[in-house]
């Protein structure tokens, strides 16, 4: 009895020593080790690229100073960095695909920022990019004044340009004056300004005026018109009255011939003989009046009372040599009768 309990004991020992070292001598060939020769098996990563930015003016100056940032396609910031004195600004180790470029600065007080833009970064690759700011534009004031008054004056026209560009158009508007921005290219220009259309009532301002200005300069342009000359009213209206009335006067006068003129046109004068006319002649040579020492001789209106005397003197001097004429040859032939008798 006691040998069996031994030995039963010896088997449940046995037999627990091979559980506990079964699992462990399982468990080997489940779970291997990983060795170092299993690295390269991994996916290597992708090749990386950059992005380089040159900064320069329209002029062809670099831009030292100039900020930008750089966004992945999520709008999620990569990148940022100033220009060096070269105007040079690298961003690298970026991963490929479309990223967007912002200029947050020009890094100088004359130059504008340029628009955002999309930069595509291929593997490996390095994409260069040449950014141009360009000036600021001058900003130009623009006044139409009275010459005399210096009132402002509403609806001029002016073309401002430079060489035979024309750049910029300006119209005054209701207080006399117009704004605008002027393009600029360089750090310093000379331009013209010409008035293409003057304020109602008012000349047009014939003279070209230059100014000089540079970026982000005021600058105020004047223009002086003066008035339209008018002619005054009354040297309009002797212009007319000439024309008009002499041509009816003229023509209703010798029309008239109802009544007998102030030269006896219309009245029966008998017409005298050869000897009868020259009687008459001598008779009113002899009769006429001579003119006054002194006087001076009359035109026009003045010359009428004396052509109406004369032609009347005229004329009753005639009738009283055709009244003489006719007793003498009365008397003549009363004589003759008498001396037949």
């Amino acid at each position: 009895m006691h040998a069996r309990l031994i030995r039963s004991a010896a088997v449940a020992v046995a037999a627990a020593g091979a559980l506990t070292w079964a699992p462990t001598a399982s468990a080997q060939p489940s779970e291997p080790t990983p060795s170092a020769s299993a690295a390269p098996a991994e996916t290597p990563a992708p090749d990386v690229g950059s992005v380089e930015i040159t900064t320069k003016d329209t002029a062809g100056d670099a831009l030292p100073g100039a900020a930008f940032l750089l966004l992945d396609s999520a709008g999620q910031e990569t990148g940022r960095g100033t220009a060096d004195a070269q105007g040079k600004l690298t961003f690298s180790d970026l991963a490929p695909g479309v990223y967007r470029l912002k200029e947050t600065a020009s890094g100088s007080p004359l130059h504008e920022v340029v628009t955002d833009q999309d930069v595509i970064v291929t593997p490996g690759a390095t994409t260069r990019l040449t950014i141009t700011d360009p000036f600021k534009a001058a900003k130009v004031l623009l006044q139409a004044k009275d010459d005399k008054t210096g009132k402002l004056l509403p609806g001029a026209t002016v073309n401002i340009g430079t060489g035979t560009s024309t750049l910029l158009t300006l119209t005054t508007g209701a207080k006399g004056t117009a704004s605008g921005e002027l393009p600029m290219s360089i750090r310093r220009a000379q331009f013209w300004v010409k008035e293409i259309k003057a304020p109602a009532g008012y000349d047009l301002y014939k003279p070209t005026k230059t100014f000089t200005a540079g970026p982000g300069d005021p600058v105020t342009v004047t223009v002086t018109n003066a008035k339209t000359a008018t002619t005054p009213p009354p040297t309009e209206k002797p212009t007319g009255s000439p024309t008009e009335k002499p041509t009816a006067k003229p023509t209703e006068k010798p029309s008239d011939k109802s009544s007998p003129s102030q030269h006896g046109e219309g009245q029966d004068v008998p017409t005298p003989s050869a000897s009868e006319t020259q009687t008459a002649d001598e008779t009113a040579s002899s009769t006429t009046a001579p003119a006054p020492a002194g006087s001076l001789a009359h035109t026009g209106a003045d010359a009428t009372p004396w052509l109406i005397g004369g032609a009347g003197a005229l004329i009753a001097t005639g009738g009283g040599a055709l009244v003489i004429a006719r007793r003498r040859r009365t008397d003549n032939s009363t004589d003759s009768g008498t001396a037949e008798s």
